[in-house]
């Protein structure tokens, strides 16, 4: 099937995305195969373009989008060779349902993702944002990624290594204004999962043993010693996740939002000792010093001291916005858009809500926080058309 065939009539992104805003775009095109993939880009590489996957991260505007969306609907998952001995290394399609795999691979006793269970979306987005959840980041397993550059006519397999990945960011993600280090399409993701069974065993990660209370607590599913199996820990998170309404759920308006809508900012030390004690922050590893290389035919034998890197701290963006006196369920009058009644963090449709009455209250809460605190909360979904 060819990119034009492939083409459908243009429906309301309020229809495909989770916060359930948005107009119809000029042009919308489906695709299921990688070929449909790279032809469909290779159409629009010359107007104003943007893949969709699950449309859990999106804020689309009011005003239709004048250029094309492509639809990425290519799904599956393998087992492949090439991992180190204890781990199988996996394959998976950009549009596969991300909880869907991780269901997968609960059930295949293959450990590194189920805690990142409900997260909402697909697995091409996952390594955009470098998406985690309770100490499981895709970092941790992630091997590399196939995908294609803007421009480009061919896919290229990239190393993890290359692609930037930080907290909720890589080279790939498009932040708020400003475009992305790398614009390219994800394709298809590869990672190496552990080979662990079903049976409860040791959790070691300290995260995931604080994040889900393992410590003495004796639960079905676990020993009381603090093991656990992949399945308790998946059902733990998705019963945690579903109290903060981050599950989605058509009869709950809660979870009718784009997720956690503003990162949790990442600040100096000095200025993480400015904000009240309760304030919970987490110190960020330093980036390790890379290796210096001199040429020896004029190197004068002298190593120039390296510059103290200031400590950094991330600091909870839901303390934040509920201290600067925004409670739950906040929202500004005649609005349909309003902070979740389970979690600040994240801002939901009531219904019929516009996107301007989401990019409304969002501008509320930055300017209210920054006028409290003095810190900038910065989006975490993609916008398009939309300005705060």
């Amino acid at each position: 099937m060819s990119a034009i065939e492939a083409r459908r009539d243009p429906v309301p992104l309020a229809e495909l995305t989770t916060i359930g805003v948005g107009a119809a775009p000029a042009r919308m095109v489906d695709v299921r195969t990688r070929e449909e993939l790279v032809a469909a880009l290779h159409d629009a590489w010359s107007e104003d373009w943007f893949v969709l996957g699950g449309g859990s991260n999106l804020l689309a505007s009011d005003e239709p989008f004048d250029g094309t969306v492509i639809r990425i609907l290519t799904t599956g998952y393998e087992r492949i060779d090439g991992a180190p001995e204890g781990y199988q290394r996996v394959a998976i399609e950009a549009g596969q349902n991300w909880d869907e795999f991780v269901a997968w691979t609960v059930g295949a006793g293959l450990a590194g993702v189920e805690a990142m269970s409900g997260i909402p979306g697909t697995a091409g987005a996952a390594p955009i944002q470098n998406v985690g959840a309770y100490g499981q980041e895709i970092i941790q397993t992630l091997v590399s990624v196939d995908l294609i550059d803007e421009g480009a006519s061919s896919i290229e397999t990239v190393p993890a290594s290359e692609l930037g990945l930080g907290p909720r960011t890589s080279a790939l993600k498009r932040h708020y204004d400003s475009v992305p280090e790398r614009s390219a399409v994800v394709v298809g993701i590869v990672l190496d999962l552990a080979v662990v069974g079903t049976d409860p065993r040791p959790v070691e990660d300290e995260r995931i043993r604080q994040a889900l209370g393992l410590d003495g607590v004796r639960s079905e599913g676990e020993d009381g010693s603090g093991n656990a199996s992949l399945a308790w820990i998946r059902d733990t998170v998705l019963a945690i996740r579903a109290t903060k309404g981050m599950v989605l759920d058509p009869s709950d308006a809660d979870t009718r939002s784009a997720g956690s809508f503003f990162n949790n900012p990442i600040v100096t030390e000095q200025i993480s000792r400015r904000l009240p004690a309760e304030c919970p922050r987490w110190p960020i590893d330093p980036v390790p010093e890379l290796d210096r290389v001199f040429d020896l035919a004029t190197w004068d034998g002298q190593v120039a001291p390296t510059a103290r890197q200031p400590s950094l701290v991330k600091v909870s963006a839901a303390w934040l916005i509920e201290n600067a006196g925004l409670a739950k369920g906040f929202g500004l009058p005649g609005s349909r858009a309003t902070l979740s009644t389970k979690h600040t963090l994240a801002l939901t449709n009531r219904g019929e809500a516009s996107a301007e009455d989401v990019a409304t209250l969002a501008r509320y809460v930055r300017t209210r926080v920054a006028s409290e605190y003095g810190i900038e909360l910065n989006p975490e979904p993609v916008f398009v058309g939309v300005e705060l």
